[in-house]
Parts: structure tokens; sequence; C-alpha cells
């Protein structure tokens, strides 16, 4: 029977061997453990009355905030500040960045950008959430870490993942050498190593989009939504529309199956809807580590420059001929 390895094992092992990584892979441990927490949380969730809106309250982006989006929250500021592994966090949950200045943390290398539970407007239909997170390295330890500290391009970060909360409870990471994902065990309570060195299929016939948005998306987006509805039967179409309306389950499924990813640009949110420092770069490092593309329509997502911790972006990623099909037509000029 093949060794089961824990997270821990195999990255201590196989991915950030030496005394150097020992601060990451703890880092991504406290993550794990803050994971597990919500894991159960959510399990729990119509028993202990924690499904619904939190008192009305809204975040920073205008959005309801759930009970367990501050459940979720809270479980990962306690982990990341009682682990001392980074030095602050950015979260979705929280307009300004938070610093810890405790002993251990004011010295630590580690920054997080942290979505401690996307897709949380699915939960009272019982649909699969996640946790998306990126780390980033500190520029200097020698001074008090600030907010310009976390406006990092994306291809700096040096870990990346997402949880997906669903029938069973998924942990993905990449730390710049491929993608792998451990599966909890709920008796143990241990996340175990299930899938290893995962690609992204270069093919896909799926795409995700929010089809009721369509005549808010640039004509662009319209006409290769358009394309795939249509029956070719050398490329496989028409494609299958599959859209959770969680990031986290949408591009999991892509990154298992192939398919396409859309949150474009829209009438209502010329910007795009998606936050670029907590979805779009620890999602396009994933999925970059795996075979696949990400762009916001017209760049790489990992060389964008953000200008603040909440900014926003369009993207599309997945499979990497699909990425490639789709700015075919972003950049046509017969649709722009």
């Amino acid at each position: 029977m093949k060794e089961k390895l824990t997270a821990y094992q195999y990255l201590l092992k196989d991915k950030l061997t030496g005394d150097k990584n020992r601060e990451l892979i703890a880092l991504l441990k406290d993550i794990k453990l803050a994971a597990r927490q919500v894991s159960k949380e959510l399990n729990n969730a119509s028993l202990d009355n924690t499904i619904g809106d939190f008192m009305g309250n809204k975040n920073s982006h205008g959005e309801d905030v759930k009970k367990l989006d501050v459940i979720a929250n809270n479980l990962f500021i306690k982990s990341l500040e009682n682990g001392g592994n980074c030095a602050g966090i950015v979260s979705e949950e929280r307009e300004k960045v938070l610093i810890f200045n405790n002993e251990v943390s004011k010295n630590s290398k580690y920054l997080v950008c942290i979505d401690p539970l996307d897709g949380s407007s699915n939960l009272d239909v019982n649909v699969p959430v996640g946790t998306i997170f990126s780390i980033l390295k500190r520029p200097s330890i020698i001074d008090k870490t600030y907010t310009k500290d976390f406006l990092q391009i994306g291809s700096r970060q040096v870990a990346a993942g997402y949880i997906i909360y669903g029938s069973s409870t998924i942990y993905v990471i990449t730390v710049g050498k491929g993608v792998d994902a451990f599966t909890l065990d709920p008796i143990v309570q241990e996340f175990y190593l299930s899938h290893e060195n995962i690609k992204i299929p270069k093919k896909g016939h799926m795409y995700s989009v929010n089809q009721g948005n369509f005549y808010e998306f640039p004509l662009s987006v319209q006409e290769y939504i358009r394309w795939c509805e249509q029956k070719d039967e050398k490329t496989k179409r028409p494609y299958s529309l599959r859209y959770v309306g969680s990031m986290v389950a949408d591009i999991h499924r892509s990154l298992l199956k192939g398919g396409l990813f859309i949150y474009s640009a829209s009438k209502k949110a010329p910007n795009g809807k998606l936050r670029l420092m907590y979805e779009c770069n620890p999602m396009a490092f994933i999925i970059e580590q795996a075979g696949g593309l990400a762009i916001d329509g017209k760049k790489r997502i990992l060389d964008i420059s953000p200008s603040s911790i909440h900014q926003k972006s369009p993207i599309f990623i997945g499979s990497s001929d699909m990425v490639k099909q789709i700015s075919k037509f972003l950049k046509s000029k017969l649709f722009n």
C-alpha cells in the first residue's frame, strides 16, 4: 500500500526541502489548520444556526456579509496571528490591511492576501464554497509593514492555493513547483496527498460564465459565447455551459477536467468584479503552474501592477487553448 503523505510531509519531502523554507511550510500549515475549522463550521452550519446574513452588514465592496463570512475570516486571522508566520494580511472582509504586531509575527518574511469564504451567497442552498489565498514575501523585514508592501505583481507570489468545501474538503497548493491537492480525512482531521502534479487539459469543452449578464458584456465576449454555442464537429462544439457561481468550484472543475472561466468587464462593472490580490492572482498562479493561462483580456493577470488592495479585474482563465481562442475575440477589431 502506498504511503499516505500529509500536506506537511509532502511539502517538506518533495517541494520545499531545506531549513530556509520551514517558515513557509509552517504558514501553509496555519492556513490548513483554519481551513479544517472552517470545514467543520460549514458542516454544522444548519444545526448551529450560522446560515444567513450577519445583521444586515456589508463588506468593503458593498456586498452582504454572511454569518459564516465573519466566522471564516476570524478563524483565519486567529490561526495566522497565533502561528506567527506572517506579518499581516489583506482580507476581503476588512477594508484595511491588518498588521500583526506581536514579537514573532513582526519579524516574519511573509504576507497573506485572502478571500476567507468565496461564494458565500450560495451557502443557503448548500453549494460548494471555498477559501482563496496568496502568499507574498515582504520587501523588507527591517521596517514596519505597510499597505504598499502588499501591492506586488502576481508573478512575485511565493505560494497560492484554495480550499474547496464540497462533498470532500480539498486543499490545492502551488509553491511555484507545480500544483498538488490534499483531501481532508474527516475521521483523523488531516489532509493527505490525493492529486499529485495536476495538469489542466490543454483543450476544454466547458465554459463557465454568468449567462444572465450576456447583454451587459462587451460585444467581443458576446460573440465568443455565441461561438461556443454553435455546432461544429471539428471543434466538438457546442461547448457545455457549467456555472456554479463560486469561483473556487468553477475553477476547480476546469483545473481537473479542462474548461474556461469567464468573469468579464460589463456595463455595470467596467473594471470587472473579482479582486486582483486575493482572487485573480492566486488562481492565475495555480492555473499557470498547472499549464493553463489567465488574462484580463489584454494582458497576463500576473503582470498587472496593483494600485490598491481591493483592486478589481476582469479574468479569463483556464485551459490554454480556450484562453488563446477567447483572446482572439477580445483583440479582434470586428468586435471592439
